[in-house]
């Protein structure tokens, strides 16, 4: 059966709605994607910009956070949530200093080798900031695809094997359209195709999608639980993180102790941070960010 041809419409849509994001412009550096990509991790964009503007100012490139202390980095993360990414960053920028001469490699597999780089920031920052050809698996990718090809409202929970395959064969050949065409498919899921009320009007690919032709048939996998976020041990945890960003030096226990209520949370989850790596327990009973 023959596949209907999307890059075009896709790109073509892209091109004019495209929102203007300033990792994604001409001038960004290959460091100034890696950031992106790992702050834009399960945070939105509009609380990504302020704290991606800051943190470039700060560290235009790998060398200059290198030279920090990690827990400088757990400070600037502020409120983007999980704050392993920080720690990550700190030491991938190291990694980079150290093996790559201060360069973001280029190399997909040089990219995986990084801290906390997984497969989708090594493809995102090969393709995005080096303009090479990779299949580019994000949340939004995945569910445009699930819809537009597989005629399912939602991906399934864990990407597969199939899913991989399927964008491979949708990229085109030429390198640097394919780059092109792994941002646009992203953006179509972030601006029209959305997870809970998708803009089908407004989709350049309408006509050929295999869920609106099927009859947009409704989820019928696993439940899909939406995230809870008061009084989990994850709040418990920023609370507490937030007490040591906001001191100029070590707190006393007294500082957390005030943070949160809750005495087996609290201990908890602070244990879970000295755990991480996150919190530094001094030998005075004192405690401190990372140095």
């Amino acid at each position: 059966m023959h596949r209907p041809t999307y890059a075009e419409p896709i790109l073509s849509w892209y091109a004019e709605h495209a929102r203007d994001l300033p990792w994604r412009r001409p001038d960004a550096s290959p460091w100034a994607v890696l950031v992106s990509e790992i702050m834009l991790q399960q945070t939105p964009v509009s609380r990504v910009l302020p704290a991606y503007e800051a943190w470039l100012t700060r560290w235009p490139t790998p060398a200059a956070l290198a030279a920090e202390p990690p827990g400088e980095a757990v400070r600037a993360w502020g409120r983007l949530g999980y704050p392993r990414r920080a720690l990550n960053l700190h030491a991938s920028a190291r990694a980079i200093v150290e093996r790559h001469d201060g360069q973001v490699p280029s190399a997909y597999d040089d990219l995986r080798a990084l801290p906390g780089v997984g497969a989708y920031t090594a493809a995102a920052v090969a393709s995005f900031a080096y303009r090479q050809r990779h299949a580019v698996l994000d949340t939004n990718v995945r569910r445009v695809l699930a819809r537009v090809i597989t005629g399912v409202e939602y991906p399934p929970k864990t990407q597969t094997a199939a899913e991989v395959r399927l964008a491979e064969s949708l990229l085109p050949e030429e390198a640097e359209t394919a780059a092109t065409w792994g941002v646009a498919v992203m953006e179509l899921g972030a601006l029209v195709c959305t997870a809970r009320t998708p803009r089908c009007a407004d989709c350049p690919v309408i006509a050929s999608c295999a869920w609106r032709l099927a009859g947009k048939p409704a989820y019928d996998g696993p439940a899909r639980k939406g995230q809870t976020y008061a009084g989990t041990d994850r709040q418990c945890r920023g609370r507490l993180l937030a007490v040591l960003r906001h001191a100029s030096g070590p707190v006393e226990r007294a500082a957390l102790d005030d943070a949160w209520d809750d005495v087996r949370q609290r201990e908890r989850a602070l244990s879970s941070l000295i755990e991480d790596g996150l919190i530094d327990p001094l030998d005075d009973g004192r405690f401190a960010l990372p140095r």
